[in-house]
């Protein structure tokens, strides 16, 4: 079973600390969603986890150190959805969720009968299989984040990281969104998601890591989590807290 352990992480860009001394543990069969206000450190963390980016600390990946690990070694264990990805090239919707499975393929091979299978199920769990010949330039916003998604679900690796996934979605898609990350972890595997939708990640996640101004500042269910002091603290908003079976927060107005 997959796992991801950090210790003591530390980012820094351009001269400035953007992540500081970040120690946890993500494992398998957990939907963990990243939270925090814009500027937080959140997607350079989830970055870091991957080893995309110099960090001070270590990062260990199934108990081996990410750096001695190959870049194709470390993509068919973890897949990765970027925030704002733009698409450049006007290929069809299905290539473009089949680079999916280029962690998988040897130099020059072409995708054998399990690859397009694997393709042929990520788009069909993503709602995009009627979008397969579309030219993925020309699709809706929403529609080329759920493609995107079905491209890093065409890897079929232990553990999967989406930064902002529900980007661009409408809110249909968006419970969809979240259905398909608490299936992938339900089924076993490592889902860590940066989020800023806080009923969602109250409602699907089985935790949440809290950041501000680059420091882990909470850790554990969003249930315990997500008080309305932290919520002050960390958003500056005062907050609805629904009690029925389903979580519900609510932003009210800012902290004045």
């Amino acid at each position: 079973m997959v796992s991801i352990v950090t210790q003591n992480v530390t980012v820094a860009l351009g001269g400035r600390t953007v992540v500081r001394d970040v120690s946890t543990r993500l494992d398998a069969g957990a939907l963990v969603g990243v939270l925090g206000p814009n500027g937080a450190g959140k997607s350079t963390l989830v970055r870091a986890l991957l080893g995309l980016i110099p960090h001070e600390g270590s990062v260990m990946l199934d108990g081996a150190p990410l750096s001695s690990l190959s870049r194709a070694a470390i993509a068919r264990q973890v897949a990765y959805l970027p925030q704002g990805q733009t698409l450049h090239w006007p290929i069809s919707v299905e290539r473009l969720v089949a680079l999916g499975r280029l962690p998988h393929l040897a130099p020059l091979s072409r995708p054998d009968d399990a690859d397009r299978a694997a393709i042929e199920r990520a788009m069909a769990r993503a709602d995009i299989a009627h979008l397969a010949h579309r030219t993925a330039t020309e699709l809706s916003g929403g529609e080329r984040a759920r493609a995107l998604l079905a491209r890093a679900l065409a890897v079929e690796a232990p553990a999967l990281i989406a930064d902002e996934p529900l980007a661009s979605l409408d809110p249909a898609h968006q419970i969809h969104g979240m259905e398909l990350l608490r299936a992938e972890a339900d089924g076993g595997g490592l889902v860590a998601a940066v989020l800023h939708d806080l009923t969602l990640a109250a409602r699907f996640c089985d935790r949440v890591l809290v950041m501000a101004d680059g420091a882990l500042v909470a850790d554990g269910d969003p249930r315990d989590v997500l008080t309305p002091e932290l919520l002050a603290e960390v958003y500056g908003i005062t907050a609805y807290r629904g009690t029925g079976a389903l979580p519900l927060l609510v932003p009210l107005d800012r902290v004045r």
